[in-house]
């Protein structure tokens, strides 16, 4: 059995002993769920659209050879790529997955995704605007550089 499956199971389980519970607040506890995977339903569909897209066009040899590079610039370029990405950590996390499928280097794709979950280049405007210059231009730099020493330590114990 897999773990999804337990996962599923076990949701399962509790909503029918929350609505054993309490009909009414479980009612209105699903309504609430439901607008809101409503809401975020166009936009998750259009960026898993818009990243099958990207891996349809990209044959695997560009995508192995741009994320295969273990080289410093090359984990910079790809960090940079991923600073400027702006997407959620449930459509990246199967990318990842993808990207290792089509043979990008493990210290890549962490460098990738560590930058696109720690350095917000396009959400950068929002940030200084609450936090302030110095501290959304540090929490950027530490990310990025982060982000880096976490792909190479990747690359060496996976």
């Amino acid at each position: 059995m897999s773990f999804t499956t337990v996962l599923f199971i076990v949701t399962f389980l509790l909503l029918a002993l929350s609505w054993s519970r309490d009909k009414q607040k479980t009612k209105k506890a699903l309504k609430i769920a439901w607008k809101s995977f409503s809401n975020l339903l166009p936009t998750m569909l259009g960026i898993v659209g818009m990243m099958g897209l990207v891996l349809a066009v990209l044959p695997p040899e560009v995508i192995k050879t741009i994320f295969s590079d273990r080289s410093i610039p090359g984990l910079i370029l790809v960090s940079l790529v991923g600073s400027i990405t702006l997407m959620p950590a449930f459509v990246a996390f199967p990318l990842a997955g993808s990207l290792l499928k089509a043979g990008a280097s493990v210290t890549a794709v962490a460098c990738f995704i560590t930058t696109l979950m720690m350095v917000g280049i396009i959400t950068a405007p929002a940030e200084i605007k609450y936090f302030g210059k110095p501290f959304t231009l540090s929490r950027n730099v530490l990310g990025f550089g982060f982000a880096l020493v976490i792909g190479l330590l990747m690359g060496v114990l996976v």
